[in-house]
């Protein structure tokens, strides 16, 4: 499926040529129309721009039957460990100080550990089997734990980014290469927006007491879909959006007439000539008046019930913990929001991974589980998709104190939207080093997401530079087994 823009039509409205010629019609129509009635200057008003209402999305109707309405994706930027959150090796922790066998990293990529004397670290907690499933669960994660038969875990997760930013672009647009449009953006562009008052495409961020790694705002990047698909960074302290309420001495009304004559004007301009980007401005000007009424309904938590602040572990509702945040996503998918990231960046642990780790779980594992069950008790988590995870995984070798970065296994899990609640997917070798068994590669999950939208991975393109791209490149296949 191709967005309807015709780029030759697009040049040829631009061009030097074409802009000399209209001004000069133009001109020439204004002095016109003065000598035949003086009137008709300053008092003829254009046609207002047609109501561009909210997109429907390309994909229409859906390939495949909807099984999840909207995402939540809970990023935990940095790379959490797999050895301490989901992928026990045992095997491992008998290791633990020994020399790592070089049979498993002789003529592999590493990062910082490049040529440097490689010593096994095994995983520093216990682990334990929770649920009717007996799902092994790092006991950093209690609360995790007791959702273990709501949620799917693959141990078998690659990737092929070492490095932070390069990795988590490639988790979020399937590319490394600047300018490609995130998951997110994709999701909107092919299924569209189901609120009117708020953007289809919402970022929050927090951040721990450790292992900050900066997330770039590239990383919900619309790259080259138009610009009405990026995803729109929420405050998560103070005011959600900034300069949202009117400057004293504006009202309501006199808004609603500056956003008007704006896009009467650019309603003009759009009947010159071909640019999506003017309609954009045009939707986006009134998104931005209904947000001044949602955006402080939507953060107002008074109403919300003093036990469900209490499952979320929210102390103090909007102060930019992980905690609020899940909260906040909760309201945000009962109004509409199709795609909804939540960026905890904690997890970086090249030392001191003992002390960081157990900080950044206890930031995320209560409210991660109580999202997923206020969700099931809403009943929304049928159709909620949610993804837990990083941007790849740790080294099983030892880096000081902690571990290095490592692309060949991690772990992530899902619940809600179609997902098959109580199974873990896919293995790792003994020492937790490289996928093994049913590798999941980071273009599988993103065909499994957005089948489960109802959404073929192979149709949803765009076409920009001469070919048509995709989330998913040349490849990904979906995963089927956790999908019920």
């Amino acid at each position: 499926m191709i967005f309807p823009f015709d780029s030759p039509e697009y040049q040829l409205n631009i061009s030097r040529r074409t802009f000399l010629g209209r001004a000069a019609y133009g001109l020439g129509g204004l002095a016109l129309a003065s000598l035949l009635d003086p009137k008709l200057i300053g008092s003829a008003q254009a046609a207002p721009a047609a109501a561009s209402g909210p997109w429907h999305g390309i994909v229409n109707p859906p390939h495949f039957p909807i099984r999840a309405k909207r995402v939540i994706h809970l990023c935990m930027a940095g790379g959490p460990s797999h050895l301490e959150t989901f992928d026990y090796r045992p095997e491992l922790k008998k290791l633990d100080g020994k020399p790592f066998p070089e049979s498993f990293t002789k003529g592999q990529q590493l990062a910082q550990l490049q040529n440097a004397e490689l010593k096994a670290r095994g995983p520093f907690c216990e682990f334990k089997k929770w649920g009717k499933s007996g799902q092994e669960i790092s006991e950093l994660f209690p609360h995790i734990g007791g959702i273990a038969d709501d949620i799917g875990i693959v141990r078998s997760m690659q990737t092929e980014q070492i490095n932070h930013d390069p990795a988590h672009a490639f988790m979020n647009s399937g590319s490394i290469i600047k300018g490609r449009p995130s998951m997110g953006s994709w999701l909107v562009y092919g299924l569209g927006v189901e609120a009117d008052n708020l953007p289809g495409f919402i970022v929050l961020t927090s951040a721990g007491k450790t292992g900050q790694q900066p997330v770039s705002a590239r990383q919900w990047s619309n790259g080259f879909l138009p610009s009405k698909f990026q995803g729109i960074l929420f405050q998560s302290k103070g005011d959600a959006v900034h300069y949202v309420g009117n400057p004293e001495g504006v009202c309501q009304s006199t808004q609603r007439q500056v956003v008007e004559e704006i896009n009467r004007l650019n309603g003009m301009l759009a009947e010159e000539r071909i640019d999506p980007e003017i309609q954009t401005r045009i939707a986006q000007y009134e998104l931005a008046f209904k947000m001044q009424t949602s955006i402080p309904e939507l953060t107002d938590f008074a109403h919300e019930p003093k036990h469900i602040l209490e499952q979320y572990g929210v102390e103090k509702p909007g102060d930019g913990s992980f905690a609020s945040n899940c909260l906040l996503a909760r309201r945000l998918a009962e109004r509409g929001v199709r795609f909804i990231q939540l960026y905890h960046r904690a997890w970086d642990h090249h030392g001191d991974i003992e002390s960081g780790m157990k900080s950044a779980a206890k930031d995320t594992d209560q409210s991660s589980a109580a999202l997923v069950k206020d969700l099931k008790q809403r009943g929304m988590l049928d159709d909620t998709l949610i993804l837990w995870g990083g941007e790849f995984g740790r080294t099983p070798m030892g880096q000081g104190t902690g571990r290095d970065h490592h692309m060949l296994a991690f772990s992530v899990w899902l619940a809600g939207g179609g997902i098959k609640g109580g199974v873990t997917y896919g293995e790792t070798d003994e020492l937790g080093y490289r996928a093994v068994v049913d590798p999941v590669h980071v273009h599988d999950l993103h065909a499994t997401m957005l089948y489960l939208c109802g959404v073929d991975h192979k149709r949803l393109t765009y076409r920009s530079q001469g070919r048509d791209f995709r989330l998913t490149d040349v490849s990904g296949e979906v995963v089927d087994a956790i999908v019920a």
